[in-house]
């Protein structure tokens, strides 16, 4: 950007107001930062890989899933099994039978039975030299069976070393035997004495190993596994954290177009272990069921066969008596009674017979409701009644007790679980019984209609001589015994059939089968790319932290537009050891980058006069100051103009250095009156260029750069030099300079790559904005875009490709290589 000449600014509070703020964050840059730091994202890409393989190799425990597929029949009822006509009692749709036996797979009894039929408190095991294995029971070439009489030690790895011939070694760990041991009996946790640890054995199969802690024995598994382990590890679990694992790894979900359809799944580390436990679960679960499923008409025979028992007796009794009546009497016929009406009330007293004996069994079932031995029920079809309702509110009181029951294990008798669980059990058990009493009322209102017609018929019979109403009567009490046992055979019998049709209402459709699932978790992928992304977003944050947290100075576009200063030219970075660039390499793209600063001054500098004053200033120390002075002063004495370079950085001198002077004399000795002009004047081997040193350091830096004597000072240079270039100390630090501004005719601000921070542009930036300071322009120093991702320095572009004398070193990057075939190929070169 070059400055137009005699530029004017804008109202000052004006220009204030549209100042621009640096931008907090550059993408731009953030983004050559990231392709200049792409070796670390590759690190640790490759680490992030490394890492991730070693885990899902030699760490990560897979864990698998099997399924099985269950079919729900509705053709089967009982109080322990609610079917689907519950559901349109009820006035649901939901698959209430479904839900139940989900329940029960997920139930704790259920599990903890299986836990003790199976042995599934054992976990194995095997350990390589990374990672451990989990192997099924019937991978282990040996089963572990413990006595459950013995305490036994839980969450203590016993490892099984085969020894050849059928002989393996014990071995148990070096320390953590514990005095509190497990009742596999009692399922409780028991203190014993202090012992030492239990001894490493040899044992043979079916030999038991004893010791305080542990006692079991090794039986041969019937169908050994082809690979040959060389250790297995076993450790024992207590019941309540088996069940809770199986549980925690079971689903069970229904078919979305046939809810009578089950998939159970069961997870776990090993694929055999989850199939056999699925599959024998199940078989377990069908046999229960059907166990429920008979256990109401079990109990129905049971009450059957002890009251006909005690019938069997009354009606040898009353048939005994019956036949005394007649040998004593010598009556042998009723000749004179009615026979149609004999025959009526044979059937109104068998009627009635029946119904007293229906409601028997009805309060049979009342009676047990009542009490807290639901199981003890028998079916209510012995009363004559089919009600589904009251089969489900059964079930569900059932349901109630049992979770009562395990909730007496946890809670105290008084606490507020077990008094919110009792009156869930009183309102279930309140609703099952009334429901009974309509079946009460109709067998009352039964009892009264057939008590009206036997009465009615009696009045009839009291005409009949005594002897044969003696007759009749005993043979009336016998017929009605008899009708109660006849009752009682025909619902034994209905029982009896029951037992033998009924049959479970679950069918297996698709058993478990290990056909070589891969893995459910973890999921290797998305943990792989979680490691690897994770360590690549490492260089990524600290990048961008500390881009953010970076205010340095890197965008020249920004600066220009920021503190409205216009850009003189972009100075590359100097590689030599000497600062004299212009100098020593007239060549290079340095002194090529000086010549054009050089021409841009003219917009700034009135041509009119014949001396001109450039003052170089900068924010603070080590921004390129003395080294600009040096070089620009030093490209305006070769082009012929007579110029003096002036070193007024009174703190901090270095000009004598690079030109080799001594600093004995300089500006702090004319100032304080020491020496002549001429005594400070240093002529160098260019003609034209002349340097004065800033001398010793004094006391008082500011009141001799305020005084008249500079002013002075400059006033006789201006007289033999056309350009007087002043080195001037930074602005960010001292308040020298802008004394030092008011003799320049031209003001030139550098600004240092990457190493100036914005907030020190602050003060150049309202000085600007509020015209305090003219005739002013920036110079860019030190820039350079990386090798790999820019175009070399100079300019800060970089095309000469040979044309300066530092393009020998120059090696054009890949990205440009690439671009560059790209564009002979589409002949855009």
């Amino acid at each position: 950007m070059i400055p137009e000449k005699n530029k004017t600014y804008d109202n000052p509070a004006e220009e204030d107001v549209k100042s621009k703020s640096f931008n907090l964050f550059d993408p731009i840059n953030f983004l050559n930062r990231l392709l200049r730091n792409w070796y670390w994202f590759v690190i640790l890409g490759m680490l992030g890989y490394a890492i991730s393989y070693f885990y899902s190799k030699y760490y990560a425990q897979r864990v698998y899933a099997s399924n099985l597929t269950l079919s729900i029949s509705n053709n089967t009822a009982s109080y322990f099994t609610p079917n689907q006509s519950i559901n349109f009692i009820w006035g649901q749709n939901g698959n209430q039978d479904g839900i139940y036996i989900k329940k029960i797979l997920m139930s704790r009894s259920l599990n903890e039975y299986l836990v003790n039929k199976l042995d599934l408190y054992t976990t194995y095991t095997t350990k390589g030299v990374i990672k451990q294995t989990y192997l099924d029971q019937d991978d282990s070439p040996v089963i572990l069976r413990i006595d459950k009489t013995h305490l036994q030690q839980t969450n203590y790895p016993i490892t099984i070393i085969p020894k050849g011939h059928d002989k393996y070694e014990i071995v148990l760990p070096e320390e953590g035997h514990a005095i509190t041991l497990y009742n596999y009996t009692t399922e409780a946790v028991e203190r014993v004495g202090s012992y030492k640890r239990p001894a490493n054995k040899i044992i043979g199969i079916d030999e038991w190993y004893t010791s305080p802690n542990l006692r079991f024995k090794l039986e041969k598994n019937p169908n050994p596994p082809l690979i040959n382990y060389e250790n297995i590890n076993v450790t024992l679990k207590s019941v309540s954290e088996s069940v809770g694992n199986i549980v925690s790894t079971l689903s069970v979900s229904f078919d979305p177009e046939l809810p009578s359809i089950m998939i159970i799944s069961k997870s776990g580390y090993n694929l055999n272990g989850t199939v056999r436990f699925l599959n024998i679960a199940i078989e377990e679960l069908i046999k229960k069921r059907l166990e429920d499923t008979n256990t109401v008409d079990k109990n129905t025979l049971d009450y059957l066969a002890e009251n006909i028992l005690k019938v069997r007796k009354k009606l040898d009794s009353s048939a005994a008596n019956l036949n005394q009546i007649k040998v004593d009497n010598k009556l042998y016929d009723m000749t004179n009674l009615d026979s149609k009406t004999f025959a009526e009330l044979k059937n109104l007293e068998s009627k009635r017979a029946e119904l007293l004996a229906k409601m028997k069994n009805l309060d049979q079932v009342r009676n047990v409701v009542n009490s807290n031995n639901i199981e003890k029920i028998i079916n209510i079809s012995s009363a004559g009644i089919e009600d589904g309702v009251f089969s489900a509110s059964v079930s569900e009181l059932k349901a109630l007790y049992a979770k009562r029951r395990e909730m007496a294990t946890i809670y105290t008798p008084n606490s507020e679980p077990m008094r919110e669980i009792n009156r869930l059990i009183n309102e279930a058990r309140l609703n099952s019984t009334n429901g009974l009493r309509q079946y009460y009322s109709t067998f009352d209102q039964e009892l009264s209609n057939l008590n009206s017609q036997v009465q009615k018929i009696d009045s009839e019979l009291y005409s009949l001589p005594e002897k044969q109403r003696l007759f009749l009567d005993s043979e009336r009490g016998y017929n009605i015994i008899e009708a109660t046992y006849n009752t009682l055979l025909s619902e034994q019998a209905k029982a009896q059939m029951r037992i033998v049709s009924n049959k479970s209402n679950l069918t297996i459709i698709d058993k478990a089968k290990n056909l070589g699932q891969g893995p459910i978790a973890p999921d290797i992928k998305m943990t792989q790319n979680g490691i690897i992304g994770g360590l690549l977003l490492i260089p990524l944050l600290l990048i961008a932290v500390s881009e953010v947290l970076d205010n340095r100075v890197r965008n020249i576009k920004e600066i220009v537009s920021v503190i409205k200063i216009p850009l003189l030219g972009v100075i590359g970075k100097n590689t030599e050891d000497s600062s004299l660039s212009v100098l020593d390499r007239p060549k290079s793209s340095i002194a090529e980058s000086f010549r054009g600063i050089r021409s841009n001054l003219k917009f700034l500098l009135d041509d009119t006069k014949e001396s001109k004053i450039i003052l170089i200033t900068s924010s603070i120390s080590g921004e390129g100051k003395t080294y600009n002075s040096m070089n620009l002063a030093t490209v305006l004495a070769i082009s012929g103009k007579k110029t003096v370079l002036v070193g007024m950085d009174l703190r901090k001198p270095k000009i004598f250095g690079d030109f080799k002077f001594t600093n004995k004399n300089g500006v702090s000795n004319y100032l304080t009156g020491e020496v002549t002009l001429e005594q400070i004047v240093n002529s160098t081997q260019i003609p034209s260029l002349d340097v004065i040193t800033s001398g010793p350091i004094p006391p008082n830096p500011s009141e001799l750069l305020l005084g008249r004597r500079n002013e002075v000072l400059l006033n006789e240079l201006k007289k033999q030099y056309e350009y007087i270039v002043i080195d001037s100390p930074p602005i960010g630090l001292v308040a020298d300079s802008f004394e030092l501004i008011k003799f320049a005719d031209a003001t030139i601000y550098i600004v240092r790559h990457e190493y100036t921070e914005k907030y020190m542009l602050n003060m150049i930036k309202d000085k600007v904005a509020k015209q305090e300071v003219s005739n002013i322009g920036l110079i860019y120093n030190d820039y350079e875009i990386k090798q790999g991702y820019g175009y070399g320095y100079g300019y800060g572009y970089g095309y000469g490709y040979g044309y300066f004398e530092d393009d020998v070193n120059y090696k054009e990057p890949l990205i440009i290589k690439v671009r560059n075939q790209i564009r002979k190929i589409f002949r855009r070169d």
